[in-house]
């Protein structure tokens, strides 16, 4: 008998000994659970964003009534509606500052089009009609490529509609396309009371949202995203309507080593196509714009409303920069 309770004391000591191990490694399993998950942003491929730019300056300038317009304008939409879970052109029609009267085209799609918390992305995809910054004036009067201009924005957002129907994010994401940004009037008649001749798309949808009592949490704007060595200072209007958005955004450029690109200064107010977005629809805009102090021409980039603004001004490791800051800022939101 006394063997026998010798070993119940060593058989309950053992016992004892398992269940403190146990509750050790329930501790452990605890704290692992609470352990944020690393987030897995895909990789923004820059050269299927440069094919983009490419196949859109390749219709020729995409002036409103044009039939390079109306070909790319359904490039486009096919390109979204392969992409996104939804997609539609929103026609419209708008009268220019010399009266003509123009069908715009803005062209969205949408991701998770339930989901109520929802971002914002968009970038005007028509081309200057004036080349009224040349620096040969007999050029002035003739519709401009906008490789940087146009299409560099809207390649990195088709490549990152891409990238979404290959991997969802936790949030739903609408892509709108707008027409009509560039069609204010030349520099020999523009007015202080005429700057809302330009962004005509935008100034439709945020008066027309595609969704009724449309809201997103944020928005990005992109214009002039594509040249080499681009500076992309912090805009004013996004300063003043989402300086919350613009640092996020600023940040996580520095955190990717981004940091040559997006500068922590403020320079200029741009009346761009984020300015009605804010206003009209109260969504907290940012435009991400090449911007330069030392540019002579209106601290845009240098071939700004010009014909040189060609495909061979656009850089690979400018879409990528601007393109990978995108996908983090978008999946790292909740």
């Amino acid at each position: 008998m006394k063997y026998i309770s010798f070993l119940s004391i060593i058989l309950a000591l053992l016992i004892m000994g398992s269940c403190a191990n146990n509750k050790d490694k329930k501790k452990v399993l605890s704290k692992t659970q609470k352990t944020p998950t690393t987030i897995d942003v895909p990789t923004f491929n820059a050269d299927s964003s440069y094919a983009y730019v490419v196949a859109q300056v390749n219709f020729g300038p995409r002036v409103p009534n044009s039939e390079a317009h109306s070909k790319c304008a359904n490039f486009l939409y096919k390109e979204l509606n392969r992409f996104c879970d939804t997609a539609l052109i929103q026609n419209f029609k708008a009268r220019t500052f010399e009266g003509t009267v123009i069908n715009g085209k803005n062209i969205i799609g949408s991701f998770s089009p339930k989901k109520k918390n929802r971002i914002l992305l968009c970038a005007h995809w028509d081309s200057r009609p004036f080349a009224d910054h040349d620096k040969n004036p007999e050029n002035y009067n003739k519709p401009i490529d906008g490789a940087n201009d146009g299409a560099s924005g809207v390649g990195v957002l088709l490549e990152i509609a891409r990238q979404l129907s290959l991997q969802k994010p936790s949030i739903g994401v609408d892509i709108v396309l707008f027409d009509a940004e560039d069609y204010g009037p030349p520099r020999d008649k523009q007015t202080q009371s005429e700057d809302n001749f330009w962004a005509l798309g935008s100034q439709y949808w945020s008066k027309n949202p595609h969704v009724y009592n449309y809201y997103a949490r944020f928005g990005i704007l992109l214009d002039m995203v594509g040249a080499k060595d681009a500076s992309f200072y912090m805009e004013g209007y996004s300063l003043l309507y989402a300086p919350q958005v613009l640092k996020k955004v600023w940040n996580v450029g520095h955190r990717l080593n981004f940091r040559n690109y997006f500068i922590f200064e403020q320079l200029g107010y741009i009346e761009d196509d984020h300015k009605y977005v804010n206003e009209f629809l109260n969504i907290p805009t940012i435009d991400i714009i090449h911007l330069d102090p030392e540019s002579s021409n209106n601290s845009f980039f240098e071939h700004w409303h010009t014909t040189d603004d060609t495909i061979d001004k656009i850089d690979e490791a400018t879409l990528y920069a601007v393109g990978q800051t995108l996908l983090t800022v978008i999946f790292e939101e909740k």
